[in-house]
C-alpha cells in the first residue's frame, strides 16, 4: 500500500491587491489517499483542495508533521 505525496510544481508568487502573494502548489497523489481525503472532505461538506488547505492551516500541523518525519526516519533507521 502506497501513501506517496510528491509536489509537482511549485509557481513563483505574484502580487495580489493586499499586497501577498499567491502560489501555486501541484500535488500527485496515489488513488487510495485521494479517495480517503474526498471521503473526509465530503464529511464536512467541502473541496478536496479546501480540505487540504484546512488541514495544512491547522496550528498543529507542523508538530504533526514533524512527528510523522521522525517516525518515518525512526522506521527507515536513519536516526
Amino acid at each position: 500500500m502506497s501513501r506517496r505525496l510528491k509536489v509537482t510544481r511549485v509557481r513563483t508568487p505574484c502580487p495580489d491587491s493586499f499586497g501577498m502573494g499567491t502560489h501555486v502548489l501541484s500535488m500527485r497523489i496515489d488513488g487510495e489517499l485521494l479517495d480517503r481525503l474526498r471521503i473526509h472532505a465530503a464529511k464536512r461538506g467541502m473541496s478536496v483542495q479546501d480540505y487540504v488547505v484546512r488541514t495544512l492551516i491547522r496550528d498543529d500541523f507542523d508538530e504533526r508533521f514533524k512527528a510523522a518525519v521522525d517516525e518515518t526516519e525512526k522506521f527507515y533507521g536513519l536516526t
